[in-house]
């Protein structure tokens, strides 16, 4: 069975290096609960995102545990808005 993924935005602390590299540091839930991400393993474009947006996946590790963590950006049209951060959660299986 194939497994469906849902995109849950969520709030990120985030350094911008001098060159304009951004470093995620800490996955901010919606309840509240702060994860702190110890370790960017990789970054590389994720061009597999919808046709509206071009985007960026980390390889991150929390606890020790890896994961992936997007930048969706927005494009062209929120000239004051430069993109968000998402992580896929499995979709509940329907039944």
């Amino acid at each position: 069975m194939k497994r469906t993924y849902n995109k849950v935005y969520v709030n990120v602390n985030t350094d911008f290096d001098s060159t304009g590299y951004m470093h995620p540091r800490s996955i901010i839930w919606s309840d509240g609960r702060i994860f702190k991400i110890d370790e960017i393993k990789d970054f590389r474009p994720a061009a597999y995102l919808d046709k509206n947006h071009s985007g960026d996946c980390y390889t991150i590790t929390i606890h020790g545990e890896e994961k992936f963590l997007f930048f969706e950006k927005t494009g062209e049209y929120f000239a004051s808005r430069v993109g968000r951060w998402f992580v896929e959660c499995p979709a509940k299986q329907q039944e």
